[in-house]
Protein backbone atom coordinates (compact mmCIF):
# COMPACT_ATOMS: atom_id res chain seq x y z
CA UNK A 1 0.00 0.00 0.00
CA UNK A 2 1.13 3.31 -0.39
CA UNK A 3 2.36 5.46 2.35
CA UNK A 4 0.13 7.82 4.01
CA UNK A 5 1.06 11.39 2.75
CA UNK A 6 2.74 13.93 5.32
CA UNK A 7 0.08 16.24 6.66
CA UNK A 8 2.37 19.64 6.49
CA UNK A 9 0.66 22.77 7.02
CA UNK A 10 2.60 26.18 5.51
CA UNK A 11 1.49 30.03 6.37
CA UNK A 12 3.83 33.37 6.23
CA UNK A 13 3.96 36.99 7.02
CA UNK A 14 2.26 37.16 10.56
CA UNK A 15 3.91 40.49 11.29
CA UNK A 16 3.14 40.82 15.06
CA UNK A 17 3.08 44.05 16.00
CA UNK A 18 1.42 46.12 13.52
CA UNK A 19 -1.28 48.25 14.84
CA UNK A 20 -3.04 50.22 12.27
CA UNK A 21 -6.71 50.79 12.98
CA UNK A 22 -6.37 49.53 16.32
CA UNK A 23 -6.36 51.04 20.19
CA UNK A 24 -4.85 49.97 23.45
CA UNK A 25 -6.53 47.36 25.90
CA UNK A 26 -5.89 48.48 28.89
CA UNK A 27 -6.92 45.31 30.56
CA UNK A 28 -4.09 43.59 28.65
CA UNK A 29 -1.48 46.47 27.59
CA UNK A 30 -1.66 45.14 23.89
CA UNK A 31 -3.38 46.83 21.21
CA UNK A 32 -6.40 45.69 19.78
CA UNK A 33 -5.13 44.97 16.71
CA UNK A 34 -2.00 42.90 17.65
CA UNK A 35 -4.46 40.94 18.97
CA UNK A 36 -6.24 40.27 15.78
CA UNK A 37 -2.81 39.12 15.00
CA UNK A 38 -2.75 37.13 17.23
CA UNK A 39 -5.34 35.09 16.72
CA UNK A 40 -5.33 34.53 13.51
CA UNK A 41 -1.88 32.49 14.27
CA UNK A 42 -4.20 30.57 17.46
CA UNK A 43 -6.27 29.32 14.31
CA UNK A 44 -3.40 28.08 12.57
CA UNK A 45 -2.22 26.30 15.65
CA UNK A 46 -5.23 25.09 16.29
CA UNK A 47 -6.02 23.61 13.12
CA UNK A 48 -2.83 21.95 12.73
CA UNK A 49 -3.33 20.03 16.13
CA UNK A 50 -6.79 19.64 15.02
CA UNK A 51 -5.54 17.88 12.06
CA UNK A 52 -2.53 16.01 13.02
CA UNK A 53 -0.37 17.81 11.33
CA UNK A 54 3.50 16.34 10.78
CA UNK A 55 5.02 19.63 10.13
CA UNK A 56 4.18 23.20 10.16
CA UNK A 57 6.68 25.40 7.98
CA UNK A 58 6.50 29.15 8.31
CA UNK A 59 8.12 30.90 5.59
CA UNK A 60 8.91 33.82 7.40
CA UNK A 61 8.35 37.38 8.87
CA UNK A 62 7.27 37.01 12.25
CA UNK A 63 6.72 40.43 13.57
CA UNK A 64 6.38 43.65 11.89
CA UNK A 65 10.00 45.42 13.12
CA UNK A 66 13.92 43.86 13.48
CA UNK A 67 13.76 44.83 17.38
CA UNK A 68 10.06 43.22 18.47
CA UNK A 69 9.21 44.05 21.81
CA UNK A 70 9.61 41.14 24.86
CA UNK A 71 5.55 40.83 24.96
CA UNK A 72 5.10 40.18 21.29
CA UNK A 73 8.06 37.30 21.32
CA UNK A 74 6.64 35.99 24.34
CA UNK A 75 3.36 35.38 22.41
CA UNK A 76 4.50 34.24 19.32
CA UNK A 77 7.31 31.54 21.06
CA UNK A 78 4.07 30.53 23.86
CA UNK A 79 2.11 29.30 20.49
CA UNK A 80 5.32 27.64 18.82
CA UNK A 81 5.47 25.80 21.76
CA UNK A 82 1.78 24.25 21.93
CA UNK A 83 3.08 22.78 18.40
CA UNK A 84 6.49 21.54 19.39
CA UNK A 85 4.82 20.07 22.56
CA UNK A 86 2.40 18.40 21.07
CA UNK A 87 5.09 16.68 18.80
CA UNK A 88 4.79 18.84 15.76
CA UNK A 89 8.51 20.36 14.01
CA UNK A 90 8.07 23.65 12.93
CA UNK A 91 10.44 25.13 10.41
CA UNK A 92 11.35 29.00 11.11
CA UNK A 93 12.03 30.96 8.18
CA UNK A 94 13.90 34.10 8.09
CA UNK A 95 12.65 36.64 6.31
CA UNK A 96 13.69 40.12 6.00
CA UNK A 97 11.74 41.45 8.53
CA UNK A 98 13.46 39.22 10.83
CA UNK A 99 17.00 40.14 9.21
CA UNK A 100 19.22 42.02 12.16
CA UNK A 101 20.21 45.25 10.68
CA UNK A 102 23.98 44.04 11.39
CA UNK A 103 25.22 40.75 10.09
CA UNK A 104 26.61 40.01 13.78
CA UNK A 105 23.20 40.33 15.45
CA UNK A 106 20.68 38.24 15.83
CA UNK A 107 17.63 37.62 13.90
CA UNK A 108 14.11 37.97 15.81
CA UNK A 109 13.68 34.26 16.07
CA UNK A 110 17.75 33.02 16.59
CA UNK A 111 16.66 32.24 20.15
CA UNK A 112 15.02 29.12 19.13
CA UNK A 113 18.31 27.76 17.73
CA UNK A 114 20.16 29.33 20.31
CA UNK A 115 18.49 27.52 23.22
CA UNK A 116 18.29 24.33 21.12
CA UNK A 117 14.65 24.33 21.16
CA UNK A 118 13.69 20.64 20.41
CA UNK A 119 11.71 20.28 17.15
CA UNK A 120 12.22 23.94 15.81
CA UNK A 121 14.31 24.17 12.69
CA UNK A 122 15.62 27.85 12.57
CA UNK A 123 16.58 28.87 8.60
CA UNK A 124 19.14 31.82 8.81
CA UNK A 125 21.27 30.24 5.77
CA UNK A 126 20.57 28.30 3.30
CA UNK A 127 20.41 24.58 3.94
CA UNK A 128 18.51 21.30 4.27
CA UNK A 129 17.07 19.92 7.33
CA UNK A 130 16.49 16.06 7.23
CA UNK A 131 13.02 15.89 9.81
CA UNK A 132 11.64 12.97 11.13
CA UNK A 133 7.75 13.50 11.23
CA UNK A 134 5.25 10.96 12.63
CA UNK A 135 4.40 9.65 8.85
CA UNK A 136 8.15 9.57 7.97
CA UNK A 137 11.36 11.91 6.72
CA UNK A 138 10.34 15.13 4.99
CA UNK A 139 13.47 17.27 3.15
CA UNK A 140 13.11 20.68 3.95
CA UNK A 141 15.48 22.95 1.95
CA UNK A 142 15.83 26.67 3.74
CA UNK A 143 16.03 29.88 1.38
CA UNK A 144 15.82 33.19 3.90
CA UNK A 145 15.49 36.69 2.38
CA UNK A 146 18.73 37.22 -0.15
CA UNK A 147 19.99 40.88 1.22
CA UNK A 148 22.01 42.60 -1.61
CA UNK A 149 24.23 45.07 0.68
CA UNK A 150 25.77 41.97 2.13
CA UNK A 151 27.56 41.54 -1.55
CA UNK A 152 29.48 44.71 -0.80
CA UNK A 153 31.74 42.91 1.40
CA UNK A 154 33.28 41.43 -1.49
CA UNK A 155 35.57 43.54 -3.70
CA UNK A 156 34.73 42.09 -6.89
CA UNK A 157 30.54 43.22 -5.85
CA UNK A 158 31.60 46.83 -5.42
CA UNK A 159 30.56 49.80 -7.00
CA UNK A 160 28.19 47.56 -9.05
CA UNK A 161 24.76 50.05 -10.08
CA UNK A 162 21.76 48.20 -8.03
CA UNK A 163 20.59 46.66 -11.46
CA UNK A 164 23.76 45.19 -11.51
CA UNK A 165 23.74 44.27 -7.84
CA UNK A 166 20.56 43.07 -8.35
CA UNK A 167 21.40 40.72 -11.64
CA UNK A 168 24.08 38.96 -9.55
CA UNK A 169 22.06 38.55 -6.30
CA UNK A 170 19.38 36.65 -8.47
CA UNK A 171 22.62 34.92 -9.91
CA UNK A 172 23.73 33.76 -6.72
CA UNK A 173 20.19 33.39 -5.12
CA UNK A 174 19.47 30.97 -8.20
CA UNK A 175 22.94 28.76 -7.81
CA UNK A 176 21.95 28.63 -4.19
CA UNK A 177 18.73 26.77 -4.62
CA UNK A 178 20.35 24.48 -7.41
CA UNK A 179 23.27 23.71 -5.16
CA UNK A 180 20.25 22.40 -2.37
CA UNK A 181 18.51 20.67 -5.44
CA UNK A 182 21.49 18.34 -5.65
CA UNK A 183 21.73 17.78 -1.89
CA UNK A 184 17.97 16.15 -1.95
CA UNK A 185 17.44 12.67 -1.84
CA UNK A 186 15.24 11.13 -4.46
CA UNK A 187 13.18 9.11 -2.59
CA UNK A 188 12.15 11.19 0.43
CA UNK A 189 9.61 13.95 0.24
CA UNK A 190 11.30 17.12 -0.61
CA UNK A 191 9.93 20.84 0.57
CA UNK A 192 11.52 24.06 -0.67
CA UNK A 193 10.52 27.27 1.53
CA UNK A 194 11.92 30.66 0.38
CA UNK A 195 11.13 34.20 1.42
CA UNK A 196 11.56 36.81 -1.73
CA UNK A 197 9.87 37.64 -4.68
CA UNK A 198 9.42 35.53 -7.55
CA UNK A 199 9.00 36.79 -11.39
CA UNK A 200 4.85 36.45 -12.13
CA UNK A 201 3.26 36.99 -8.63
CA UNK A 202 0.86 39.95 -7.88
CA UNK A 203 2.41 42.23 -4.74
CA UNK A 204 -0.65 43.24 -2.44
CA UNK A 205 -0.20 45.62 0.71
CA UNK A 206 3.29 44.47 1.80
CA UNK A 207 4.70 47.10 -0.35
CA UNK A 208 3.47 49.64 2.56
CA UNK A 209 5.36 48.04 5.29
CA UNK A 210 8.32 46.33 3.13
CA UNK A 211 11.84 46.49 4.61
CA UNK A 212 14.13 46.65 2.30
CA UNK A 213 14.74 46.50 -1.61
CA UNK A 214 13.76 43.39 -3.83
CA UNK A 215 15.53 41.28 -6.05
CA UNK A 216 13.16 39.64 -8.18
CA UNK A 217 13.93 35.64 -8.50
CA UNK A 218 12.79 33.84 -11.98
CA UNK A 219 10.31 31.77 -11.13
CA UNK A 220 11.87 28.54 -13.28
CA UNK A 221 14.54 28.67 -10.15
CA UNK A 222 11.69 26.71 -8.17
CA UNK A 223 10.47 24.45 -10.56
CA UNK A 224 12.82 21.97 -10.33
CA UNK A 225 10.86 18.64 -9.77
CA UNK A 226 12.78 17.51 -6.88
CA UNK A 227 10.93 19.58 -5.06
CA UNK A 228 7.70 18.21 -4.29
CA UNK A 229 6.00 21.62 -2.35
CA UNK A 230 7.24 25.47 -3.03
CA UNK A 231 6.55 27.17 0.13
CA UNK A 232 6.97 30.82 -0.29
CA UNK A 233 6.68 34.29 1.96
CA UNK A 234 6.83 37.47 1.26
CA UNK A 235 4.35 38.66 -0.34
CA UNK A 236 0.68 39.60 1.09
CA UNK A 237 -1.64 38.12 -1.16
CA UNK A 238 -2.13 34.29 -1.71
CA UNK A 239 -1.49 33.19 -4.99
CA UNK A 240 -0.27 29.75 -6.59
CA UNK A 241 2.40 30.38 -9.57
CA UNK A 242 3.01 26.98 -10.88
CA UNK A 243 0.15 24.53 -11.07
CA UNK A 244 2.17 21.81 -11.89
CA UNK A 245 4.44 19.88 -10.36
CA UNK A 246 5.87 21.24 -8.04
CA UNK A 247 3.01 23.64 -6.67
CA UNK A 248 4.79 27.15 -6.17
CA UNK A 249 2.49 28.80 -3.52
CA UNK A 250 2.13 31.62 -1.70
CA UNK A 251 0.35 31.37 1.55
CA UNK A 252 0.00 35.12 1.65
CA UNK A 253 -0.57 36.87 5.35
CA UNK A 254 -2.76 35.84 8.20
CA UNK A 255 -4.24 39.43 8.68
CA UNK A 256 -5.12 42.15 6.39
CA UNK A 257 -2.61 45.11 7.02
CA UNK A 258 -5.08 47.56 5.20
CA UNK A 259 -7.83 48.70 2.64
CA UNK A 260 -5.78 47.44 -0.40
CA UNK A 261 -6.30 43.85 1.11
CA UNK A 262 -10.21 44.51 1.96
CA UNK A 263 -11.20 42.04 -0.70
CA UNK A 264 -8.16 39.42 -0.30
CA UNK A 265 -9.46 36.19 1.78
CA UNK A 266 -6.38 35.47 4.34
CA UNK A 267 -4.91 31.84 5.25
CA UNK A 268 -2.65 29.25 5.15
CA UNK A 269 -2.32 25.99 3.07
CA UNK A 270 -2.58 22.42 3.94
CA UNK A 271 -0.26 20.46 2.49
CA UNK A 272 -0.58 16.59 1.65
CA UNK A 273 3.06 15.90 0.46
CA UNK A 274 4.20 12.50 -1.38
CA UNK A 275 6.75 12.27 -3.42
CA UNK A 276 6.31 13.04 -6.64
CA UNK A 277 2.51 13.77 -6.21
CA UNK A 278 1.40 16.24 -3.90
CA UNK A 279 -2.22 18.41 -3.18
CA UNK A 280 -2.92 21.24 -1.20
CA UNK A 281 -5.51 23.50 -0.54
CA UNK A 282 -5.81 27.09 0.64
CA UNK A 283 -8.02 27.40 4.57
CA UNK A 284 -9.27 31.02 4.93
CA UNK A 285 -9.17 32.24 8.41
CA UNK A 286 -11.68 34.29 10.10
CA UNK A 287 -9.20 38.16 9.21
CA UNK A 288 -10.86 41.10 10.71
CA UNK A 289 -12.91 42.46 7.69
CA UNK A 290 -12.46 45.96 6.20
CA UNK A 291 -15.54 47.72 4.79
CA UNK A 292 -15.75 50.64 2.16
CA UNK A 293 -19.19 52.40 2.33
CA UNK A 294 -19.36 54.54 -0.52
CA UNK A 295 -22.27 56.95 -0.87
CA UNK A 296 -23.66 59.80 -3.74
CA UNK A 297 -25.71 61.63 -1.58
CA UNK A 298 -25.76 64.90 -4.03
CA UNK A 299 -29.37 64.06 -5.47
CA UNK A 300 -30.65 63.51 -2.14
CA UNK A 301 -32.97 65.84 -0.02
CA UNK A 302 -32.58 64.86 3.07
CA UNK A 303 -28.85 63.49 2.72
CA UNK A 304 -28.16 61.68 6.40
CA UNK A 305 -31.81 59.93 5.49
CA UNK A 306 -29.99 58.68 1.91
CA UNK A 307 -26.95 57.52 3.78
CA UNK A 308 -28.68 55.74 6.59
CA UNK A 309 -30.11 53.53 3.97
CA UNK A 310 -26.89 53.09 2.29
CA UNK A 311 -24.88 52.04 5.25
CA UNK A 312 -27.65 49.57 6.35
CA UNK A 313 -26.80 47.65 2.83
CA UNK A 314 -23.23 46.83 4.60
CA UNK A 315 -22.26 44.38 7.09
CA UNK A 316 -19.78 45.86 9.08
CA UNK A 317 -20.39 44.38 12.16
CA UNK A 318 -16.77 44.25 14.14
CA UNK A 319 -15.05 45.59 10.75
CA UNK A 320 -12.70 47.83 10.49
CA UNK A 321 -14.59 50.66 8.47
CA UNK A 322 -13.66 53.56 5.99
CA UNK A 323 -17.16 56.05 4.10
CA UNK A 324 -16.22 58.24 1.58
CA UNK A 325 -19.21 60.43 0.88
CA UNK A 326 -20.22 62.65 -1.84
CA UNK A 327 -22.01 65.54 -1.64
CA UNK A 328 -22.64 69.42 -2.51
CA UNK A 329 -21.24 71.98 -1.05
CA UNK A 330 -24.73 72.79 0.30
CA UNK A 331 -25.27 70.01 1.74
CA UNK A 332 -21.58 69.68 3.98
CA UNK A 333 -23.44 70.94 6.98
CA UNK A 334 -26.34 68.71 7.26
CA UNK A 335 -24.28 65.61 7.19
CA UNK A 336 -22.18 66.02 10.72
CA UNK A 337 -19.31 63.32 11.31
CA UNK A 338 -20.89 62.99 14.57
CA UNK A 339 -24.10 61.64 13.01
CA UNK A 340 -22.21 59.30 10.53
CA UNK A 341 -20.70 57.94 13.76
CA UNK A 342 -23.59 57.16 15.28
CA UNK A 343 -24.89 55.12 11.52
CA UNK A 344 -21.22 52.89 12.54
CA UNK A 345 -22.36 51.56 16.19
CA UNK A 346 -21.30 48.20 15.91
CA UNK A 347 -17.73 48.48 13.66
CA UNK A 348 -14.24 47.55 15.64
CA UNK A 349 -12.74 50.73 14.48
CA UNK A 350 -13.44 53.81 12.13
CA UNK A 351 -10.90 54.46 9.97
CA UNK A 352 -11.81 57.91 8.16
CA UNK A 353 -14.88 60.07 7.38
CA UNK A 354 -13.95 61.35 3.53
CA UNK A 355 -16.54 64.08 2.35
CA UNK A 356 -15.74 64.62 -1.59
CA UNK A 357 -17.68 67.83 -2.43
CA UNK A 358 -18.83 68.65 -5.69
CA UNK A 359 -17.41 72.58 -6.54
CA UNK A 360 -17.54 74.81 -9.49
CA UNK A 361 -14.32 76.21 -10.76
CA UNK A 362 -14.00 79.41 -9.83
CA UNK A 363 -14.16 82.63 -11.65
CA UNK A 364 -11.09 84.29 -10.89
CA UNK A 365 -9.44 81.37 -13.01
CA UNK A 366 -10.86 82.37 -15.82
CA UNK A 367 -13.19 80.42 -18.15
CA UNK A 368 -10.93 77.02 -17.52
CA UNK A 369 -11.17 74.92 -15.07
CA UNK A 370 -8.27 74.01 -12.94
CA UNK A 371 -7.50 70.52 -14.26
CA UNK A 372 -6.74 72.57 -17.66
CA UNK A 373 -4.27 75.01 -16.60
CA UNK A 374 -0.66 74.14 -16.60
CA UNK A 375 1.15 74.37 -13.32
CA UNK A 376 2.61 77.92 -14.27
CA UNK A 377 -0.87 79.10 -15.13
CA UNK A 378 -1.99 77.91 -12.17
CA UNK A 379 0.90 80.02 -9.96
CA UNK A 380 0.10 83.11 -12.08
CA UNK A 381 -3.17 83.12 -11.27
CA UNK A 382 -2.75 82.29 -7.30
CA UNK A 383 0.01 85.56 -6.95
CA UNK A 384 -2.47 87.69 -8.61
CA UNK A 385 -5.15 86.53 -6.14
CA UNK A 386 -3.05 87.17 -3.08
CA UNK A 387 -2.01 90.54 -4.66
CA UNK A 388 1.73 89.73 -4.64
CA UNK A 389 4.00 93.31 -6.49
CA UNK A 390 4.23 92.31 -9.92
CA UNK A 391 8.34 92.17 -9.41
CA UNK A 392 8.24 89.56 -6.99
CA UNK A 393 5.46 87.53 -8.72
CA UNK A 394 7.81 87.15 -11.94
CA UNK A 395 10.36 86.61 -9.79
CA UNK A 396 8.65 83.63 -8.31
CA UNK A 397 7.63 82.58 -11.81
CA UNK A 398 10.80 82.57 -13.00
CA UNK A 399 11.96 80.56 -10.14
CA UNK A 400 9.14 77.74 -10.91
CA UNK A 401 9.81 77.76 -14.33
CA UNK A 402 13.48 76.58 -13.01
CA UNK A 403 12.32 74.14 -10.63
CA UNK A 404 9.83 72.30 -13.22
CA UNK A 405 12.24 71.95 -15.76
CA UNK A 406 14.37 70.19 -13.37
CA UNK A 407 17.01 73.00 -13.38
CA UNK A 408 18.04 72.31 -17.20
Amino acid sequence: MPKEPIRLLHFADLHIGIENYGRLDPSTGVNSRVRDFLDRLDEVVAYALENEADLVVFAGDAYKTRDPNPTYQRAFARRVKQLVDAGVPVVLLVGNHDLPTMPQRASTVDIFQTLAVPNVYVGREEGVFRIQTRRGPVQVAVVPFPIRTRLLAHEEFRGLSLPDLDAALQKIVTDNIGALARQIDPEVPAVLTAHLSVSGATYGSERGVMIGRDTVILLSALTDPVWDYVALGHIHKHQSLHNGHPPVVYAGSLERIDFGEEREPKGFCWVQLRRGETTWRFVEVKARPFVTIEADLREAGDPLAMLREAVARYDFRNAVVRVILRLRPEQEKQVREADVRRLLEGAAFVAGIRSEVERKARLRLGTMRPEELTPIQLLERYLEVKAVPQDRRQELIEAAREIFSGGE
